[in-house]
């Protein structure tokens, strides 16, 4: 099984183009996208965070079950669903605005150790930022990497990031306790402050993970290992928008490494080139079908197949 740790939100989101457009919910955060990824792909699921009893956290968990990922590790409270506001560009980029307040998935607490079939578990955005949960989703990174694979995306949303240098600075501390590293080139250079994102992932490679993965948007995929780089060409798609595509590829990720007895960081240090480009253009084909559609619809493993010719 791998274990998603994370926040699960509501985005607000356009549903026409006028300036005056209505906002549609569309269940979503990072974390949970990642879930639903790796739920639709049929691979052993389970999510672990606080979740609201409020309307939009009953219809969070239910789409948990109707994407294949297991509950046991969600809290539940009384405390509001985190509300994210979506805006689009003109390419269909999303940009944020978040309401946090004393909403439920900040309140998460330290379950314990992970049950003994997990073999990863995934963190990232905006759980690894706002306290008190932040501490404790920390907390679990670290025991947790002694005995599984740790995935991290960061995924910044840099306006609620109140104190940038104390957040790099703990960006690094996390760093020797992490396996795989994924983000977006803009998230990697935000954290580094520096634009040469190969040598930042070379850094970065040198304290601790096996292997950085990089979103570029329209130019593609790639991974930077200690032996090497390996990239792979975007899909062309007809983009609708393109929130939870980088969730998607984390999601995809876990499930081609999953698939391929490949969940640790040793056996991901030992991939070929030609793996790694299988495993970069399996996460490309699902982000390309999440872009295709409104909000974070991540695809199930029929539409992925029939997508990459299978």
């Amino acid at each position: 099984m791998i274990v998603v740790a994370g926040e699960a939100l509501v985005d607000m989101v356009p549903v026409g183009d006028d300036e005056l457009t209505p906002l549609a919910p569309k269940l979503g955060g990072g974390p949970y996208n990642v879930a639903v990824a790796l739920g639709r792909l049929d691979v052993p699921t389970g999510f672990l965070s606080r979740v609201s009893t409020d309307h939009f956290g009953e219809q969070l968990v239910k789409r948990l079950h109707a994407s294949n990922v297991g509950t046991e590790l969600v809290q539940r409270g009384p405390e509001n669903t985190t509300l994210a506001v979506v805006g689009l560009t003109e390419d269909g980029s999303a940009r944020y605005a978040f309401y946090v307040d004393g909403t439920a998935d900040r309140l998460v607490e330290d379950p314990g150790p992970l049950p003994a079939d997990a073999k990863a578990v995934s963190f990232g955005t905006l759980s690894l930022v706002l306290e008190p949960g932040a501490s404790v989703y920390e907390t679990v990174l670290r025991r947790e990497s002694k005995r599984l694979l740790t995935a991290l995306d960061p995924n910044i949303r840099a306006g609620l990031i109140h104190d940038p240098g104390a957040y790099r600075a703990r960006f690094r501390s996390w760093l020797p306790d992490v396996g795989l590293l994924k983000l977006s080139v803009e998230d990697a250079q935000w954290l580094a402050e520096a634009d040469d994102v190969i040598e930042i992932a070379r850094t970065w490679i040198s304290q601790g993970p096996a292997a950085v993965v990089l979103t570029k948007g329209g130019d593609g995929l790639s991974v930077i290992t200690a032996t090497g780089q390996v990239d792979v060409p975007p899909v062309k798609v007809d983009v609708v928008d393109t929130i939870g595509a980088g969730d998607t590829v984390q999601g995809a990720l876990l499930a081609w490494l999953h698939d391929h007895d490949a969940l640790s960081a040793e056996k991901i240090r030992g991939l070929s080139a030609e793996e790694w480009t299988a495993a970069l253009t399996y996460a490309g084909a699902a982000a390309a079908i999440t872009c295709s559609r409104a909000g974070a619809e991540p695809p199930f493993a029929s539409e992925l197949t029939a997508a990459l010719g299978g």
